[in-house]
């Protein structure tokens, strides 16, 4: 079984003092607090059916610490990792313990027979080079979104996807790993609001300026904004509407508050439309520092019979945590606290890995979704201000 140190006092700062205060968040986003440095799961949860071993490679962004703890849930064993950074190589070790062995290079990861499962959050723009690797080297791959930053890379992907037979999953983490999101999944399934003809997504992040590496800036490396943030917003619009093909109506981006980083875009915006229904997406780095958490995410869901208006995060002046549900429908109108609903991916992902199912996501829908924003990067006009 998997072995956890428990942090407190100095190994807490250390992990604390490591990570941006709204990536610690979004580890935890699910409960809508700030995840602490010892919340690393003890091990499986009692509806994970199977068990696999997996390696982690690229700890750039702190998304990797909610996707390993999401495998270790699902029935994963993390036995390897590899990095080169001493900091992330500290917090990482310190977090999931003895049992994962710093490997020496990428290699002896992908070179471990043993290892079943790749997962990896490096710079943006090497996560699908990374999962291509993963795939040829006989191993599924789960990476942090933005996946993919360029048209041609998707193509890359998806050709060795059908050339390996292998996963290139995606981790929408404001869909999967978000507790109101999922029972809102389930709302949909149910008929709760009829069809979902619309979505519509807001999704404000703080910018933390002094935290951020270089790469951040650099629209080359993380791929822009509407690629980078807007993934996981095309993704809920393609879940929610079921749609299984879709086009951009119309995009923009923009950089309207950062002068002196003039690689950088703060707002995005786009209109999406698919066989199932249609989407609006707002994106950008205007959280307030007066916000407790990293950001006000909301989405809204508009059905034939009903709407539901989720508050990921934070309830403005309102109620406390996060997981805030509000649905109508011809009953009336009803609150639903979504703090204690399961997040069945990770158990799901594992199955998916062992079985060759498609239970967690479906592998057209992740790529779709990453079409989508990448289409919609490269074709956005720029906003006319002033």
């Amino acid at each position: 079984m998997h072995r956890r140190t428990m942090l407190t006092g100095a190994g807490l700062a250390g992990i604390t003092a490591a990570l941006p205060p709204e990536l610690l968040a979004a580890q935890s986003q699910s409960q809508g607090n700030a995840v602490s440095a010892d919340a690393a799961p003890a091990g499986p949860e009692p509806t994970a059916k199977h068990r696999i071993k997996f390696g982690v490679i690229g700890l750039d962004h702190a998304h990797i610490y909610g996707m390993t703890d999401a495998m270790i849930r699902g029935g994963g064993t993390p036995v390897a990792f590899f990095a080169t950074d001493p900091k992330q190589i500290e917090t990482f070790g310190k977090r999931y313990g003895n049992g994962v062995k710093l490997a020496k290079s990428e290699d002896e990861i992908l070179g471990d027979k043993g290892i079943q499962l790749i997962i990896g959050a490096p710079i943006p723009d090497l996560r699908a080079p990374l999962g291509i690797r993963a795939m040829r080297a006989g191993k599924d791959y789960l990476g942090d979104k933005p996946a993919v930053t360029s048209l041609d890379q998707l193509a890359e992907v998806r050709r060795a996807v059908k050339e390996t037979g292998r996963k290139f999953a995606i981790m929408y983490s404001e869909r999967l790993e978000v507790r109101a999101a999922v029972h809102a999944g389930d709302l949909v399934a149910q008929g709760a609001i009829g069809k979902v003809i619309q979505t519509v997504n807001l999704a404000p992040h703080r910018v933390s300026a002094p935290s951020r590496p270089d790469w951040f800036w650099d629209k080359a490396r993380y791929g822009g904004i509407l690629t980078d943030i807007g993934s996981h917003q095309a993704d809920q619009f393609l879940f929610y509407t079921g749609s299984t093909s879709a086009q951009v109506v119309a995009s923009q981006t923009g950089n309207l508050h950062w002068p002196d980083k003039p690689k950088f875009e703060d707002f995005g915006d786009m209109i999406a439309t698919g066989n199932g229904g249609t989407g609006y997406i707002r994106v950008d780095w205007f959280t307030p520092d007066g916000l407790p958490t990293w950001g006000d995410g909301r989405l809204f869901l508009v059905g034939t019979e009903g709407s539901i208006e989720l508050r990921k995060y934070v309830d403005v002046a309102g109620r406390p945590g996060g997981n805030h549900l509000f649905i109508t429908d011809k009953k009336g109108v009803r609150y639903v606290d979504c703090s204690k609903v399961p997040l069945p991916f990770g158990p799901q992902f594992v199955t998916d890995v062992v079985e060759r199912s498609s239970i967690a996501q479906d592998q057209d829908q992740a790529l779709l979704a990453a079409e989508l924003v990448l289409t919609a990067q490269k074709n956005a006009t720029r906003p006319k201000l002033g």
